[in-house]
């Protein structure tokens, strides 16, 4: 199945099953704007609290911030973005729709790497057990051909994206005949920059009233607070401030569901070192965060990492990790060496020095600092993306399961009476009420086991427990995991302890923690 097809399923899927659902569907809906469903909010804040504790538990230089949404305008002044928070935007004159003009670049540069794949794909068919890939890469003439024009293209992107070159952003999209993925055409716009930041007013009175922006990054939140959380915390350079919060940018061409949307939650988290030691510290981070997502064992092959070619303003090392979509390998984490910008421009902008004392060097510095930034609808649909799946069963069926990590999963188990009568109900309602102050429980007696088991499996609940009538007289039910479909007898005064040990959130903390005790 194309992967297209899958991704439209995964949308579809994500609505029927109480995920994700077009925020406000009965006025037709709201452009790149989604609303989180009964299962979605779940899952949403069972990423947090992962990233969260992976952050602030785990580490104890490492402490928490909630930062306003709305802020003094000055601060968008001093960070750079009322002057330079902007996307290279360009128009089809026929199909009159907009683009930015980098990421239709990026997507024409994809299409090379896809390309190459198809070219190992079938090599590798055709070789089976004697094919060397790495031989194959660097010698095929049809590989190299490709590779050759899309590192060719890379460069001269990067070069047009640093020289803030609008024209030569034009000219590539001309001169690689990139055509509007609505009408066909070439007939392009010229260039221009469009800033992303909304605008409103602050005030009683419209005279009175005073312009400020919505925050398009929560970032500046922690930087304009490291004095307060310092000073207060009596914290000591290394240390880090993590935050999760909304932002909101006016994309130009918001798309792919809730990977780019207009209203958006950030998990970021600001380290401050000396000054010198930012790229072992961006080194460090790099491979911590890295490891965090592989804990949640989607494979390591579905994750690479992808050094910039254009730096940020305020960055002098900048990565991205990046995640094997349907739809492409794409960002959903950033790690920033961000120098001492952020900082010095607030001491110049607000006449306050944010300097730190470091009693070890008898001096005072401007920080330097280490950015972690992630996307919580990015990761969302990453977790989601990876964990989809449509199996056939030993029946002939097909059966629809999301294969979520059980300590993401938004229902931890599901309690199924086999029929509903003969006390089986009150039993299975004596489990839930059991559990339920421990784990995220759902009681279904309605339809066939086999019909609830699927429903389960659809939702993604990790476990299903069902009381028969050997459950009446012998205190005993059935565990059937989903991932298996296997099913074992179990005491009912063991469920406590079973379901702990295979949902509980220490377990992919513990992964990630091994990931730096060698720090």
């Amino acid at each position: 199945m194309a992967q297209e097809d899958i991704f439209k399923k995964l949308v579809a899927h994500c609505k029927e099953y109480g995920y994700v659902f077009p925020s406000s569907e009965v006025y037709d809906g709201l452009g790149a704007v989604y609303d989180y469903g009964q299962y979605g909010v779940e899952l949403k804040n069972n990423i947090k609290r992962y990233w969260w504790d992976s952050m602030v538990l785990l580490h104890e230089n490492v402490v928490g911030l909630d930062s306003a949404i709305f802020m003094h305008p000055t601060i968008w002044k001093a960070s750079g973005h009322v002057d330079a928070f902007n996307d290279p935007l360009i128009d089809n004159k026929d199909s009159k729709k907009r683009y930015r003009a980098d990421v239709l670049i990026e997507e024409h540069i994809a299409k090379y790497e896809e390309k190459v794949e198809k070219e190992v794909e079938k090599a590798r068919k055709r070789f089976g057990d004697r094919f060397d890939e790495a031989l194959f890469r660097q010698t095929n003439p049809q590989v190299t051909v490709h590779v050759e024009k899309k590192d060719a293209l890379v460069a001269r992107l990067a070069k047009a994206l640093n020289d803030n070159d609008l024209v030569e952003l034009r000219q590539i999209i001309v001169d690689n005949q990139i055509v509007c993925p609505v009408c066909g055409t070439c007939n392009w716009t010229e260039v221009r920059q469009f800033n992303l930041m909304f605008a409103t007013e602050m005030g009683s009175t419209a005279e009175g009233a005073s312009k400020i922006y919505l925050r398009p990054e929560t970032a500046q939140g922690i930087f304009v607070n490291f004095l307060n959380v310092q000073k207060s915390g009596r914290m000591k350079i290394p240390f880090g401030i993590a935050q999760i919060g909304k932002a909101f940018r006016n994309e130009i061409v918001a798309r792919q569901f809730i990977f780019r949307m207009r209203e958006f939650e950030q998990m970021e988290m600001q380290f401050f070192v000396r000054p010198g030691s930012e790229l072992e510290w961006f080194r460090r981070w790099r491979e911590i965060r890295m490891t965090w997502h592989q804990a949640l064992g989607f494979g390591a092959a579905s994750y690479r990492f992808h050094d910039h070619e254009k730096l940020a303003h305020y960055a002098n090392a900048a990565t991205d990790i990046e995640y094997r979509f349907p739809f492409g390998f794409k960002e959903v984490e950033g790690i920033h060496s961000r120098t001492d910008f952020d900082l010095t421009r607030h001491q110049e902008f607000s006449g306050k020095r944010m300097q730190y004392f470091d009693p070890e060097l008898n001096e005072s510095y401007v920080p330097y600092v280490v950015e972690t930034s992630i996307g919580v609808d990015r990761m969302f649909l990453q977790v989601i993306s990876a964990a989809y799946r449509e199996e056939a069963t030993d029946t002939g069926d097909t059966r629809v399961v999301l294969k979520l990590p059980p300590a993401l999963a938004p229902i931890k188990l599901a309690v199924l009476p086999l029929v509903k009568k003969d006390g089986l109900p009150e039993k299975a309602g004596e489990i839930v009420q059991r559990l339920r102050l421990d784990f995220r429980c759902q009681y279904d007696e309605k339809d066939s086991i086999g019909k609830r088991y699927r429903r389960q499996d659809a939702i993604g609940t990790p476990f299903c427990i069902t009381v028969d009538h050997l459950s009446l007289e012998e205190n005993t039910v059935t565990i059937r995991d989903r991932d298996t479909m296997s099913q074992e007898r179990v005491a009912i005064d063991r469920l406590p302890v079973i379901l702990k040990e295979k949902t509980d959130l220490k377990n992919l903390l513990e992964q990630v923690a091994v990931g730096f005790r060698h720090w």
